[in-house]
């Protein structure tokens, strides 16, 4: 098991949440069922982390992702992200990517026609990256257990560390609340732009 090397300044990004950097920093996040997008411009010197988790627990896999809730919700995410990445000096064209998450944890499973969330994250992040030409140059999605995970801004190395069945539970809790507030208790707001 690799340890992160100490000494960089740590940021925590929680679910729903981002960091992009010019600096040296231990980007820092805890996945189950979400995905980890860490991105990095070794050009420019910039990189960044998005942690989200797709808003719908099924999927069709018959339809194209952008033209649904899931696809419109990781789209932005990754677009946020990668905005925040070019206002430091990156481009597009640059970028890199290493992916990880979309365990099986929160017991959605596939029916019938239908993806569960962790089927739902791996098609769409793959899906991404390969229609932006964004290089994937490394990725760890799915299985059964949680990961946590730490991206290196300065030499774009990431350390994972699998979480034992007995310790998601608190990353079911949580990826649980957040699918709450973010996706079932989520009220249009009057002239809201729907982004696709």
């Amino acid at each position: 098991m690799l340890i992160p090397m100490a000494g960089l300044p740590r940021v925590e990004v929680l679910p729903g949440e981002r960091y992009a950097t010019a600096s040296a920093v231990d980007i820092k996040t805890l996945l189950g069922s979400c995905v980890a997008a860490c991105l990095y411009d070794p050009g420019a010197r910039v990189a960044g982390l998005n942690h989200f988790l797709l808003a719908a627990p099924r999927y069709s896999r018959y339809m194209p992702f952008a033209t649904t809730e899931a696809g419109r919700y990781g789209i932005h995410a990754m677009e946020l992200l990668i905005n925040d990445m070019i206002k430091l000096g990156a481009t597009r064209s640059g970028l890199r990517a290493k992916v990880f998450g979309a365990a099986s944890v929160l017991g959605l499973a596939r029916e019938g026609s239908f993806l569960c969330v962790s089927e739902v994250n791996q098609r769409f992040i793959r899906d991404y990256l390969a229609t932006e030409r964004i290089p994937v140059i490394s990725e760890d999605l799915g299985g059964s257990h949680g990961r946590v995970i730490h991206f290196h801004s300065d030499s774009y190395r990431v350390f994972r560390r699998f979480i034992m069945a007995r310790h998601t539970e608190e990353i079911e809790v949580d990826e649980r609340a957040y699918w709450k507030s973010a996706v079932e208790d989520k009220k249009p707001i009057e002239g809201e732009a729907i982004l696709f």
